[in-house]
């Protein structure tokens, strides 16, 4: 750079400094006016009772490091964030106030201000070539600043948002474990706002999870999408609560201000409409904080009966899902009631399709009141089908079921839920 180029650069700093320190003089008055214009053109900044008062010194914290930047050329790597400014950006992430609306609130200060920078220049006794020059060196570095100090407030507004998220989430998880063990009593107004759920109001349990593919993803996301999507079509009233169990499954309650008689069907509904859909175990609705227990405690039990099931089983299942309670109870000592199974239905437990309808058909009847019409209806079949099906059933246990027949039906309701008996071995 010649000699004279550097006398002119020189020349153009030295006006930079005095039109910002200039500036300086009413940064109080320039900072109010930033921001009453974010609060008009932003409202979500504005509506936010919580961080308004911070927003004020934000402005004034970011106007003077700029302005001071611009006085002494300080570069603008070496621009950081004002504490007031990273305080706001910590309370607008802690409160969930979009980022969207953060970063527009900076690029509406950096128009703001080059208005300002536009009226001062103005005003000053420069020549016209001067001001121009003047004017695009201060845009220039006003534009420098504003990508690094942007840059800053998105690294610190989502490394602050997953912080507070994780410890929320945490803070929720424990508080609805506390409600769960019952171990003292619970302030129910207090809880109520700990974990952001009205305890009050009738619930519905959920368990959801996906089945263990051997590959990590995001399965906790993909469930809390789900347990939220399920809100509306199952008449919830709120919001759902939603809490990690583990890395593939979650507890959920869908809040109801009264009883409703249709929901586990609309909740099936919802789900068997999605190709992607988790598997589901629901409780039964009750109210209250002893509500929210026995409806995840039923839950539970109905997941329990899923698990042994495998994957041949239905995707959803409830609580009030016939036999199921039943099912449950006996989960614990599979291989014992597995044997019972087969001394009770013999050759009718084993596991093939055929079996299976026969079984099918066979249990419907009994819980028909032995009524081959009624039976016929429910199976869509004709009654002379029915009458030939139980008949085969009744020959592939091998002996009547008039003097035993509480046990089979226990037996097949034991089928049902946890599956039929593995095929018998060929033998030579």
């Amino acid at each position: 750079m010649t000699s004279s180029r550097r006398d002119r650069a020189a020349e153009m700093d030295r006006l930079v400094g005095i039109i910002a320190a200039r500036m300086n003089e009413r940064v109080t008055e320039i900072s109010a006016s930033i921001r009453r214009g974010v609060e008009q053109e932003i409202s979500e900044l504005r509506a936010d009772v919580h961080t308004v008062d911070l927003l004020g010194a934000s402005v004034q914290g970011n106007i003077d490091t700029v302005l001071h930047a611009l006085c002494h050329d300080i570069p603008a790597a070496r621009i950081h964030l004002p504490v007031a400014a990273s305080e706001y950006t910590r309370r607008l992430a802690q409160h969930g106030v979009p980022l969207n609306a953060l970063v527009r609130a900076y690029h509406l200060g950096q128009r703001l201000v080059t208005e300002e920078v536009f009226a001062e220049l103005q005003a000053a006794d420069l020549a016209p070539a001067d001001q121009f020059l003047v004017g695009r060196a201060m845009t220039t570095r006003l534009f420098g600043y504003l990508d690094q100090v942007i840059q800053q407030v998105v690294a610190l507004y989502e490394s602050e948002r997953e912080h507070w998220l994780e410890t929320r989430n945490n803070v929720r998880a424990l508080g609805v474990r506390e409600i769960l063990e019952g171990n003292s009593a619970v302030d129910v107004d207090a809880t109520t706002e700990k974990i952001r759920y009205p305890l009050r109001w009738h619930h519905l349990a959920l368990i959801a999870w996906y089945p263990d593919s051997g590959t990590p993803g995001d399965e906790l996301g993909r469930l809390e999408r789900f347990v939220r999507g399920s809100a509306e079509p199952a008449g919830a009233d709120a919001t759902p609560l939603f809490v990690a169990d583990d890395q593939r499954s979650g507890w959920a309650w869908l809040p109801y201000r009264s009883a409703r008689s249709d929901a586990v069907a609309r909740l099936r509904g919802f789900t068997a409409a999605l190709s992607d859909a988790p598997r589901v175990a629901i409780g039964a609705m009750a109210p209250g904080v002893a509500g929210f227990r026995r409806s995840h405690r039923l839950a539970r039990s109905a997941r329990s009966v899923a698990l042994a099931r495998g994957d041949t089983g239905d995707r959803v299942v409830a609580a009030d899902d016939p036999g199921l309670p039943v099912a449950a109870l006996l989960g614990g000592h599979e291989t014992e009631v597995r044997e019972w199974v087969g001394e009770v239905l013999g050759d009718l437990a084993c596991d093939t399709d055929n079996d299976a309808r026969l079984r099918e058909t066979l249990q419907v009847f009994l819980r028909s009141g032995s009524s081959y019409k009624a039976a016929a209806m429910e199976l869509d079949l004709h009654s002379n089908s029915v009458k030939y099906r139980v008949g085969r059933a009744i020959s592939r246990r091998g002996r009547p079921i008039a003097g035993d027949r509480l046990d089979v039906e226990l037996a097949l309701l034991i089928c049902h839920w946890y599956g039929p008996r593995a095929p018998r071995p060929e033998t030579a």
